[in-house]
């Protein structure tokens, strides 16, 4: 009998996240999450059911990391959409939220990979996240050059890790938590702006970037690429 899998995503309470954690455990495989907020991890787990675990992590703390991931099961793969952030402007922008950009989105995924080695078995998975800014940018330019950047660490990291295999999934505006939680006028303004700028015409679901990221999870031939996940956003 084939070992039931399991996958880490840190940042599966919620969003891609805990889409992806939906989609895994409806395949027949277990899922391990992490979240900084306790009760909406909590509800996560209760959701996800008795193939889920978790524990509380902050990508911003490299000790909770080790423990998260010394708490871990063996694990084939590795998701790591979570960070919460914000950008602006490159010559009128706050300085602390661009580099706290990079702080919470690069280095929480970059620390995330090292102290998950130890859990990961032979040929496992990464799966970092970045974003389509990384190729089409309109402004904020940290941003840009933070999506980018992970999209080379996951490049680099694919020839230095190997067998295991990394990879990037780098997803367009979705409709997710985060924009729902947004008042709607703002929402809107934004999904409409979305629309005019892509070949679909619409934002993600995040059961659509949830099945990317599996791809990639999956796929034992794909090492050091990015999936674009956008709607056809870097093609305009």
């Amino acid at each position: 009998m084939e070992q039931i899998k399991t996958y880490a995503i840190i940042g599966g309470s919620s969003g891609i996240g805990f889409a992806t954690a939906q989609q895994l455990i409806a395949r027949g495989d277990r899922v391990y999450i992490g979240g900084r907020d306790p009760a909406r991890l909590q509800g996560a787990l209760d959701r996800l059911g008795p193939r889920a675990m978790g524990q509380v992590v902050d990508t911003g703390d490299r000790a909770a990391l080790a423990d998260f991931f010394a708490a871990a099961p063996q694990l084939v793969g590795l998701f790591t959409p979570a960070a919460s952030y914000q950008t602006g402007a490159f010559r009128d922008g706050d300085p602390a939220s661009s580099e706290g950009l990079f702080a919470a989105k690069f280095w929480g995924q970059y620390w995330a990979t090292l102290a998950a080695l130890p859990a990961l078995r032979e040929g496992a998975a990464v799966v970092l996240m970045s974003g389509a800014a990384s190729a089409r940018p309109i402004g904020a330019p940290a941003y840009a050059a933070c999506n980018a950047a992970l999209e080379g660490l996951a490049r680099g990291l694919a020839i230095e890790l190997a067998p295991l295999r990394v990879n990037c999934l780098s997803p367009g505006t979705t409709d997710s938590d985060l924009w729902r939680n947004r008042a709607e006028d703002i929402r809107n303004s934004a999904y409409t702006a979305w629309a005019g700028m892509t070949v679909q015409g619409r934002p993600a679901t995040v059961q659509e970037q949830a099945h990317a990221a599996i791809f990639l999870l999956d796929n034992t031939h794909m090492t050091g690429s990015t999936l674009y996940c956008d709607g056809g956003y870097t093609l305009r």
